[in-house]
């Protein structure tokens, strides 16, 4: 195994640790509060549901580019690679967008509860998606250079710490969103 590979695994083991945490904080607040009940009315499920398509699609987006990288493909890798950033852009201003609308509604972080666990355990997904798209812009950006040397290690740790944040998404979007319809 790549030094590289093995880096990225236990940078994302360590950073499951964190997201487990949150989780359960959430978990445990939604079980235990009275006013959980009315967060449901903050939140906009079909919306965020249309941003987590997004999301979900940009690992398979990501996987493409992968392929495409490994097999010598520059410029189909680099389209894809640029429709995986699009549509992590794109959840990234959905979940900015849900924010504000929040916001407005004056559901903040400091607000109760609610406001604290939903912002720290999403934030800090958007925290992390945020630092991948810098990542793959990175990778873009290298990969534009026709004298840019390949680096499959590279290509392989940061499509792992994509398909990981997509990971934690597929968690956290049942708990949060829809778990608050029961």
């Amino acid at each position: 195994m790549s030094r590289i590979r093995m880096a990225m695994l236990l940078f994302v083991a360590s950073e499951a640790v964190f997201f487990i945490m949150l989780i359960i904080a959430y978990v445990v607040y939604h079980a235990t509060s009275p006013s959980a009940a009315d967060a449901s009315r903050y939140l906009d499920i079909q919306r965020t549901g249309v941003f987590t398509a997004c999301l979900f699609s940009s690992s398979l987006t990501m996987w493409r580019a992968g392929i495409n990288f490994r097999t010598g493909r520059r410029r189909a890798a680099l389209v894809w690679l640029l429709a995986t950033i699009a549509l992590g852009t794109a959840f990234l201003a959905g979940q900015g967008t849900e924010y504000a609308s929040m916001i407005r509604e004056n559901v903040i972080i400091s607000r109760d509860l609610f406001g604290t666990t939903f912002f720290t355990l999403t934030g800090f997904h958007g925290l992390h998606v945020f630092i991948g798209l810098i990542m793959l812009g990175t990778l873009f950006g290298t990969g534009l250079r026709r004298d840019a040397v390949s680096r499959p290690e590279a290509v392989e740790g940061i499509t792992i710490y994509w398909h990981f944040v997509d990971a934690v998404w597929a968690v956290i979007f049942p708990v949060v969103y829809l778990w608050v319809l029961r």
